[in-house]
């Protein structure tokens, strides 16, 4: 994520100098043929994600699909160009003004860096922009309310059911009290979870929130074994470079008995016990209804800000075993998955 919560005026000085630093690197941008705009009869949706990991990924091929499913196919009803931005807020403001020349019929920002390039290379302009897996659109200055976002740009949040994890955590620990949370420093997506985290855990009966941050994904396995012996459990909240090293984490859980849960569904497939949260592929399908909508000839301004529509149960009783955990039959009973 390695978001900013300066005013847009503020980001948008900052990547124009940024811009015209790297204005010859623009050409790179694309993973395929250089965008350009045409008389393509097909309609144009320009995606925009900010770095390649599971999560993310996963959302585009939700996307994708929601879109085929409503009629608009790749190479027939639909033009569909994604760039990935690797990680790089340069890269992505790039990629937010090479699509703003182009003028799609609607970009698609997948996480917030991303989002927060397009809102700013598309002020003054009439490009549609649907936003996903952006956590606090509100505070990261996206949008106006999340009811009536008041611009041209609306789109689904990640916003993760924390109490309800923090709760099944404790029903699996009841004896835990000390948790750890590991997030990049710069991503403040991921500082106002476990902002969530740490307001919340006291009323789970939790007395500690340790905190542990990052820079890149490098240093991920470094502070999960930080963690090791100071607290009961790890709960990984949804980052962008954390979710990177995931497997990491997990091993450091299992080499040293250490649990390890996650606020993303996905991540428990991957080796974490237990989330209640959501597969991003499902946020990626809803995204697609939205943006759907827009190529319909809705404005963003009109559709509310939504948030994922359901959230599922999922455990992994074979990795808690290799993490010292026993998951109590009643969680077991009543999960939506449970990963063999």
């Amino acid at each position: 994520m390695i978001d900013s919560i300066l005013p847009r005026t503020s980001l948008a000085l900052a990547v124009t100098l940024t811009v015209a630093v790297f204005s010859s690197a623009l050409a790179g941008c694309s993973d395929n043929a250089p965008t350009v705009g045409g008389a393509d009869p097909a309609l144009f949706v320009a995606v925009t994600q900010f770095v390649k990991q599971p999560s993310l990924d996963a959302v585009q091929r939700g996307l994708k699909d929601s879109l085929a499913e409503a009629g608009y196919v790749e190479g027939d009803t639909l033009r569909w160009e994604m760039i990935n931005a690797k990680g790089n807020p340069v890269r992505a403001a790039q990629i937010a003004t090479k699509y703003v020349r182009a003028n799609p019929d609607v970009i698609v920002a997948i996480a917030t860096p991303s989002a927060q390039a397009v809102a700013i290379a598309t002020q003054n302009k009439n490009i549609p922009v649907i936003f996903s897996a952006v956590l606090n659109p509100v505070e990261t200055k996206l949008v106006e309310s999340l009811d009536k976002p008041g611009s041209t740009i609306s789109g689904v949040s990640d916003l993760s059911p924390v109490s309800q994890d923090l709760m099944l955590i404790k029903e699996v620990l009841p004896e835990a009290n000390t948790l750890g949370v590991i997030y990049t420093a710069g991503e403040a997506d991921s500082a106002i979870l476990v902002s969530r985290v740490k307001s919340q855990a006291p009323d789970q009966g939790f007395i500690e929130v340790k905190e542990v941050t990052v820079t890149d994904s490098s240093e991920v396995a470094e502070a999960a074994r930080s963690l090791v012996g100071s607290v009961d459990a790890i709960y990984m909240v949804t980052d962008n470079t954390v979710t990177t090293a995931l497997k990491s984490v997990i091993e450091v859980g299992q080499d040293n008995d250490l649990p390890v849960f996650a606020d993303d569904t996905d991540a428990v497939e991957k080796g974490a016990i237990a989330s209640i949260g959501f597969h991003y592929y499902d946020l990626g399908r809803q995204t697609g209804d939205m943006v759907a909508k827009v190529l319909k000839g809705s404005r963003p301004a009109e559709l509310p800000v939504e948030f994922v529509n359901a959230v599922q149960l999922f455990v992994n009783p074979a990795s808690a075993e290799e993490m010292g955990v026993t998951v109590p039959q009643s969680v077991i009973s009543r999960a939506d998955k449970v990963v063999e």
